[in-house]
């Protein structure tokens, strides 16, 4: 029996093959190639990528909350920053980390660099998160960012919540995989993060049954 909770490339499920052909329906021909490249050069960790659900979900948040900054927490192939980069207007800018570039310089970046314009929003940037985080704090932008994507090293997720939350303006949209019936540690970790949220006053919050499950955060004013 497949689970209810997971990504729609992993899964059988004629209900979820079905939600998602009608939920991806503006998913960019770059974006399946990255998808696509992404699944059959990366072996098992290729099941890292974001579900195409989820992304196309976080596009529209986009949209709703008329966002011009963009954090994404967990560049892996790209596949997230791509995401972001189509939706923003011109002139749009992605921050997107990871302690790694290996796997995007692998498979994404030559395709993200096919196109310029999309390519021009997204800076990559290399090191903790959590200390990226914290520069953009350091640096005065609290409160100048309209949507964040986290997608990481599971034990940093109540981190990343808390640093995320002061980057995000009021009304920004806070979107983070999540899990139920925790067992392994990663898992642990994101289930202390979504009772964070649950018990913050300061946002409303929702945990959503999209791909592999989604917490969807948005602080209030």
């Amino acid at each position: 029996m497949s689970s209810a909770v997971e990504k729609s490339y992993e899964s059988s499920d004629k209900l979820i093959a079905y939600t998602t052909k009608i939920s991806t329906t503006s998913f960019a021909p770059i974006q399946q190639t990255l998808q696509d490249r992404t699944l059959a050069e990366m072996g098992k960790l290729g099941g890292c990528i974001g579900a195409p659900e989820v992304l196309e979900m976080g596009k529209a948040m986009i949209h709703l909350t008329r966002a011009s900054k963009v954090i994404d927490i967990g560049t892996f192939t790209g596949a997230s920053a791509l995401a972001w980069a189509v939706a923003l207007p011109e002139g749009g800018k992605v921050i997107s980390m990871d302690v790694t570039h290996e796997y995007l310089n692998k498979v994404g970046l030559s395709i993200i660099e096919n196109v310029p314009e999309l390519r021009a929003k997204i800076d990559f940037r290399l090191g903790a998160a959590v200390d990226t985080l914290q520069s953009l704090i350091d640096t005065g932008e609290s409160g100048t960012f309209s949507f964040a994507f986290i997608d990481a090293d599971k034990a940093n997720y109540s981190r990343y919540y808390e640093l995320c939350l002061q980057l995000l303006a009021p009304g920004g949209a806070l979107w983070r995989g999540s899990v139920v019936e925790p067992t392994e540690r990663g898992a642990i970790a994101i289930d202390a993060a979504n009772r964070k949220a649950a018990a913050d006053s300061s946002v409303f919050n929702t945990l959503l049954n999209v791909g592999d499950g989604v917490h969807l955060i948005v602080k209030k004013h």
